[in-house]
This record gives structure tokens, C-alpha cells and sequence, in this order.
């Protein structure tokens, strides 16, 4: 079974950037879509971030859209979020999640009860 960590998260100033991993172990990491979340307090968990397990496409909420760049490396079994110019509204605690999902994921509409396999967060703080 699926089993994923996340690190990297941090306190960094606006304009700053951080960089998130989700380490995978257990199974056969290339077949899982991972989707990168985010649940700031008193608001609903949002999509953030997603590769699909097939041709690696990625796609992005509008709110981190050309700030934000989602990686995968199959090989090391780990997927990255990189966040340049990071807002204060970017704070938040910052989840992965894999599943094994047909077709293509997107950040926005592909419902998290799809995501069978969920890390236990990791802080980002963007504050000066």
C-alpha cells in the first residue's frame, strides 16, 4: 500500500520560495496521480497541485498558477512542489495525496475522495 511523507515546509518571507517533497514507499509509485493540497485555518481544503501518473501532465489552481511548478521523479520515488513568490495568502498547511486514477487529474476538479493515500502535512508560513 501506498504510504507518502511530506518535508520541506517552513517559515519564509512574501517573495520568498520554499520547496515541498512527498516521499512515496510501499508500492509501485509510478501508477499514482499526486495531487498537492492546502487547508488554511477556517477554510476548506483546496486543490493546489497535481501530476497525473500518466505522461506526467500537471495542472494548477488559478491562485498559484506561474508561481507553483509540480514535478515527479519516479526514479527517487518522490514528487516536488516548487512555490516561488510566495503570498501571505499561500500559508497554510500543505498535503500530498496519491490514487490510482484513470485518465488525467486536475488540481481543481478531480474530487479528493479519489485520492485513496493522504500524507500528514507539512506548515508553510509566509509571513514577514
Amino acid at each position: 500500500q501506498l504510504q507518502l511523507v511530506e518535508s520541506g515546509g517552513g517559515l519564509v518571507q512574501p517573495g520568498g520560495s520554499l520547496r515541498l517533497s512527498c516521499a512515496a514507499s510501499g508500492v509501485s509509485f509510478h501508477y499514482y496521480s499526486i495531487a498537492w493540497f492546502r487547508q488554511a485555518p477556517e477554510k476548506e481544503r483546496e486543490g493546489v497541485a497535481c501530476i497525473s501518473s500518466k505522461a506526467g501532465i500537471t495542472d494548477y489552481a488559478d491562485s498559484v498558477k506561474g508561481r507553483f511548478i509540480i514535478s515527479r521523479d519516479n526514479a527517487k520515488n518522490t514528487v516536488y512542489l516548487q512555490m516561488n513568490s510566495l503570498k501571505p495568502e499561500d500559508t497554510a498547511i500543505y498535503y500530498c495525496a496519491g490514487g490510482l486514477i484513470d485518465g488525467i487529474v486536475t488540481a481543481t476538479t478531480t474530487p479528493e475522495y479519489e485520492y485513496d493515500t493522504w500524507g500528514q502535512g507539512t506548515q508553510v508560513t509566509v509571513s514577514s
